[in-house]
Order: C-alpha cells, then sequence, then structure tokens
C-alpha cells in the first residue's frame, strides 16, 4: 500500500455510517470536523445543545421529511475525535442511512476514510496511537477475554507503561550525554555505575512489558501453531480432529499433503491459527520437495510447533524434525497412534500421546494449548497489542543492551546513540516517533465508522 499523508485534523468535516441495525434496528450517521453542527442542525432543523439527546426530524432539501430520530452535538475539544462532532441515529434501513450520509455530503461534508475518525482523535491528542489501534482490537474481539483486554489498552494500560518506560530511557540518556562533555574524568566519578544500575533496571522493565505485550498479541492474533511431522504420522487427521471437522484429506499414502492447509479453530475460548504441512522428510518429488521448503517457511513465524510423530517410533520421528522446529519459540511433541501401543500416561512437559484417530489425548492436548496461549493466566492489567508493538519492545530492549555494554567499554558516545535509538522504538508504539507511512497502514485496516 502506497504511503499516505495524514489529512490536517479539522480541514474537513468527514461523515460515514458508524452502525448500521438493519431495518429493525438504529442505526448512526457520524460526522467530525469543523461544519459538522452546522450540517447536523441543517437537516434536522433544529437548536442543538452540546451532549443533549433531541428527537428531531430528519429533512430533504426540499423540505420533506427522510426520518426521525436522534440528533446529539459534541462540541470540540471534548468529543471523541477532539473536533466538533454530530450524531444521527436513525432508524436502520440501509437506503435511510445512505440518504442521510448524501445529504451531508451535499452539505459539504466528504466521506471519511477507512479509521479517519480514530486518526483525528490521534491527530489531536485525544487517545495515543496504541489507544488508537485498541479501538480496532475492542471491535474485533472474538471473545469478552480479549474485550476486556482491548478495554484497558484503550484506557492506557499498556500505554502507561511505555511512556514510564521511555521516561526512563530519557533521564539515563541525558545522564550519557552529560558525561560526554567531561569524558576526561573517571566514568565512576560521573556517576557511570548508576547508570548502569538505572540500565540493569530498565532492561528488567522492558523484558516483563515484552512478555505481557506478547501475552496480550496471542490474545488480540490467536496462537499461530504449525503442525509438522514427519509423513502418515497423522498431522492431517490431528487438524481434522482440532477442527472437528473433516478439513484435510487423510490417506495411508506417504505424501498426501503437498501444500499448506489452514484453519481458524477456538479451543475452549483458546484461538488458533492451524496450519498444516506437507511431512518432513528426505527425497520425495519435486512438488513435494516444494510443500516441505513452505512447511519450514512456516516455521520460521510460528508462535507454537505442534510436532506430530508416529507413537510406535517416536525416535525416529523426532530425528527427523528436531532440525527443523530449532528456531520456534514453544515446541509441543504430541506422539500419535496411541491406540495402536501400550501407551504410557506421559513423559514430559513437552511431550503428550494421543490418538487423533480415537480421540484418547486430546482434552490433555486442549488443556496444554490453553497454558501456552496464556489462558487461565489473565492479570488484572491484562491488555491487547500488535505484532509491531513486540517488536519495538524487542528492538528498545536490544538498544538497551548495547547500551549497557558500551557504556561499560566507556565509549560514550555510541551509549548515547543506543539510548536515542531505544527511545524512538519507544515512541513508535504511543506515535510520538510515526513516520506517515506507518500511520497510513495502521489506520486502513479500521473500519469506516471509526
Amino acid at each position: 500500500m502506497a504511503a499516505r499523508v495524514a489529512a490536517r485534523p479539522g480541514a474537513h468535516t468527514i461523515v460515514a455510517i458508524a452502525t448500521a441495525g438493519g431495518a429493525a434496528g438504529i442505526g448512526v450517521v457520524r460526522l467530525s470536523g469543523p461544519d459538522a453542527l452546522r450540517i447536523a442542525a441543517e437537516i434536522s432543523r433544529g437548536r442543538l445543545q452540546p451532549r443533549r439527546a433531541h428527537y428531531l426530524r430528519f429533512h430533504e432539501p426540499d423540505g420533506a421529511v427522510l426520518d426521525d430520530g436522534i440528533v446529539i452535538a459534541f462540541p470540540a475539544p471534548g468529543s471523541y475525535t477532539g473536533e466538533d462532532v454530530a450524531e444521527l441515529q436513525a432508524h436502520g434501513s440501509p437506503a435511510v442511512l445512505q440518504r442521510l450520509v448524501e445529504l451531508c455530503i451535499g452539505l459539504g461534508a466528504r466521506h471519511a476514510r477507512p479509521g479517519e475518525f480514530s486518526e483525528r482523535a490521534f491527530l489531536n491528542g485525544r487517545l495515543d496511537l496504541a489507544q488508537a489501534e485498541a479501538v480496532a482490537d475492542l471491535i474485533a474481539a472474538g471473545d469478552l477475554r480479549a474485550a476486556r483486554a482491548a478495554r484497558r489498552a484503550l484506557d492506557g494500560a499498556f500505554s502507561t507503561r511505555v511512556e514510564a518506560l521511555a521516561a526512563q530511557v530519557l533521564s539515563l540518556r541525558v545522564h550519557v550525554e552529560a558525561m560526554i562533555d567531561f569524558s576526561d574524568e573517571p566514568i565512576e566519578t560521573l556517576g557511570g555505575n548508576e547508570v548502569l544500575e538505572g540500565l540493569a533496571s530498565l532492561g528488567a522493565g522492558l523484558a516483563g512489558l515484552l512478555a505481557d505485550a506478547e501475552r496480550g498479541r496471542r490474545l488480540r492474533d490467536g496462537l499461530h501453531a504449525v503442525i509438522v511431522g514427519p509423513p502418515n504420522a497423522g498431522k492431517s487427521s490431528l487438524l481434522n480432529a482440532l477442527a472437528g471437522s473433516e478439513r484435510a484429506i487423510v490417506t495411508d499414502i506417504a505424501g498426501t499433503t503437498r501444500d499448506l492447509l489452514r484453519e481458524t479453530v477456538r479451543v475452549d475460548g483458546v484461538e488458533l491459527d492451524l496450519v498444516d504441512t506437507a511431512g518432513l522428510r528426505a527425497g520425495g518429488d519435486a512438488i513435494e520437495r516444494e510443500g516441505m521448503r513452505r512447511a519450514r517457511a512456516e516455521l520460521a513465524r510460528a508462535d507454537l510447533a505442534l510436532v506430530v510423530v508416529d507413537g510406535r517410533d517416536p525416535a525416529s520421528g523426532r530425528a527427523a524434525v528436531t532440525e527443523a522446529v530449532a528456531g520456534v519459540p514453544q515446541v509441543l511433541w504430541l506422539y500419535n497412534k496411541a491406540d495402536l501401543v501400550d501407551a504410557p500416561e506421559g513423559i514430559d512437559e513437552q511431550v503428550l500421546w494421543i490418538s487423533a484417530r480415537t480421540g484418547a489425548g486430546l482434552d490433555a492436548l486442549h488443556a496444554r494449548l490453553r497454558a501456552l496461549a496464556g489462558a487461565g493466566d489473565a492479570a488484572a492489567g491484562e491488555f491487547t497489542a500488535r505484532a509491531r508493538h513486540v517488536e519495538a519492545l524487542r528492538q528498545a530492549e536490544a538498544a538497551v543492551g548495547q547500551a549497557r555494554g558500551q557504556l561499560e567499554a566507556g565509549v560514550l558516545e555510541l551509549a548515547a546513540e543506543s539510548l536515542r535509538d531505544a527511545h524512538d522504538r519507544l515512541g513508535e508504539i504511543t506515535g510520538k516517533v510515526s513516520p506517515d507511512a506507518l500511520l497510513g497502514h495502521i489506520f486502513a485496516t479500521f473500519c469506516i465508522g471509526k
């Protein structure tokens, strides 16, 4: 997508259907901008008082009544966007709502771009960037836990912690910059030990927030789990068992699965983005080799590898796959076909005996998946986060680690530069450092009315 420069807040009045309730429900048309209150007053022909619900009729230019409903005016700056905002609540007919939008455009408004209301709230300082993203996360929440976590992010639970860490970075950065002016003095004399202690504390804070943000990312995006293993181990059977339907073709022929098969399933409240892959083995024809290449590429971005091996010979199965899953953050070994062997209850925390055919062991697998996704471990301050937040925190943590090593080596200029980089990475999360291309990408994913 091409980069987009954000519109200057207040330059135009925008309009969109915020909600459409269907023929029996209520629909809302939302306006924001310098002419929002004037347009709403002209359509409703009423005198609008701030933050009061007015029951009025909506008129065509020739005076004919289009509908009746509620009009609420929110003068700037006390509105969602920080601009003048008006809402027209009408009966939920799509035709009526669309006509209201046309009337607003005829009076000087223009169609809102996707996410432009939240974008203006960000540009006007009503929300920071992480909070604006939480609006979209709240709308898209698939369950109550995700909705509550998104609400906490919208209330600033995530942003407050980011800003506190950014303040620590800034304080340490100022200290190091001051030390540069007296670089002839011993670092201990200049308070170097105090800075090193501060960097250690900052690193611990970043590590804690990174762990919480990663948990929040999994809560928002689901757990990206890749099913891998040698041919004929039962990978496709496991996908079908978890999905509850015959999603993958299952045969006794080795190499039946040639390409990636994706399925999003919810297991006891945990969303899993499951990917079934081609069996990993030496050889195979050109198509099968391409399938194995794609399987390895999918593993490179997996949160979890579900490694399925034949329980009748688990050692050879593990040998065929161990190298491929070495870089995956979490690996769960599943010894399948437990119904064909005298399987023990279990081996260790990373191994489960199951039978995808009979369902044996699947309850234990569900419990393990819940634990790996963090379900049941929700803290009071749990919040949603995004992949870009996690990556920014990782980069900030790495920069702080570099700064510590550079300070210990007495290279103050590089330490100051590393701290500046850490500060910028944290600023990207809340929007203090936000290239237009980043803003354009983020807000383009919102729905029109937000």
